[in-house]
């Protein structure tokens, strides 16, 4: 696995220095990060999850953890507002251990909390904390419906235990697609325009053009007709590094399950091949050398497979 890492990040490295523009492997923020850390944007997407009609910006108590500071933990927003705890993830690609990535991020910021308002873990007095919420906002490729619910226990092993299990945690999943989620895209103006843009890189792909042309003729269009405009005009060489880095690692990723099923099917192939001649020996219809022959081992390591 890691040779082909390896061998793709050299492929794209090479390819994008052809074009005098290389990609900032150091970047680490994602685009849906860099538009909704903005407080006007973030607030206009709880109002449009919630269907209420905030204002006030600075009421939001940014939580969103850093990688600075909690190294190998950090999330795309999260923010205290109005006794709930507001955790929000972007995803381009599918991955069903989110509910577990929240659960840590909750955990951090809980304890960020409780520190910051100097709350007694000890006391016999229960602690009041804000309710988590905690949304993943889906943009890849698969089909996906919707919403869909994911939840931490889903991933508990199978357990004679009959009893409630001692944790939850549930992750609202949002398609943010065009056309999925409409009503959503339609209230939150700059999320509508967000999956605008991811849109056009697409088609412009899908036209041909290499992921750097198509991220830029993207640009081009989406600030001639006024989407993410003023956004675009102030971060486009940070657009760019975002967009090719996250490109790519969905590339990279697609790449992994396309070669983990055909792993997974060689590996099948040759079960099934050496059960078909371990039948065939038995049945006197092989010789041991024979069939181990045809399965390519010796006699001695064939023998081993009928024990």
């Amino acid at each position: 696995m890691k040779k082909k890492q390896r061998k793709i990040t050299s492929k794209t490295k090479k390819r994008n220095r052809s074009l005098g523009k290389p990609v900032n492997r150091k970047y680490k923020d994602t685009l849906f990060r860099m538009i909704f850390r903005d407080r006007h944007n973030l607030l206009s997407l709880y109002n449009a999850l919630n269907h209420s009609s905030y204002t006030n910006e600075e009421d939001l108590e940014i939580t969103t953890l850093e990688d600075v500071i909690y190294v190998g933990m950090k999330n795309d927003v999260s923010f205290l507002f109005s006794s709930t705890l507001n955790l929000y993830e972007h995803q381009s690609t599918l991955n069903p251990n989110m509910p577990i990535r929240g659960l840590f991020y909750i955990a951090r910021i809980y304890q960020n909390y409780i520190k910051k308002h100097e709350l007694n873990l000890y006391s016999t007095r229960r602690i009041p904390l804000p309710v988590p919420v905690y949304v993943v906002f889906y943009n890849g490729q698969s089909e996906e419906s919707e919403y869909r619910e994911l939840n931490l226990s889903d991933s508990f092993m199978k357990s004679a235990f009959a009893g409630q299990a001692a944790l939850e945690c549930r992750a609202l999943m949002l398609n943010i697609n065009l056309g999925h989620n409409q009503e959503l895209l339609e209230s939150c103006k700059v999320l509508w325009e967000y999956s605008y843009f991811i849109n056009e890189v697409r088609e412009n792909q899908k036209q041909g053009l290499a992921i750097e042309t198509a991220v830029r003729e993207a640009q081009k269009s989406c600030i001639e007709k006024d989407i993410l405009k003023e956004f675009l005009e102030q971060n486009s060489a940070e657009v760019s590094d975002v967009i090719l880095e996250e490109f790519d690692q969905e590339k990279y990723e697609e790449d992994l399950r396309r070669e983990s099923w055909e792993d997974g099917k060689i590996a099948g192939m040759a079960f099934e091949k050496k059960e078909l001649l371990v039948n065939l020996y038995r049945k006197h219809l092989l010789t041991l050398e024979q069939a181990a022959e045809e399965y390519g081992t010796t006699a001695e390591e064939f023998q081993k497979f009928l024990l």
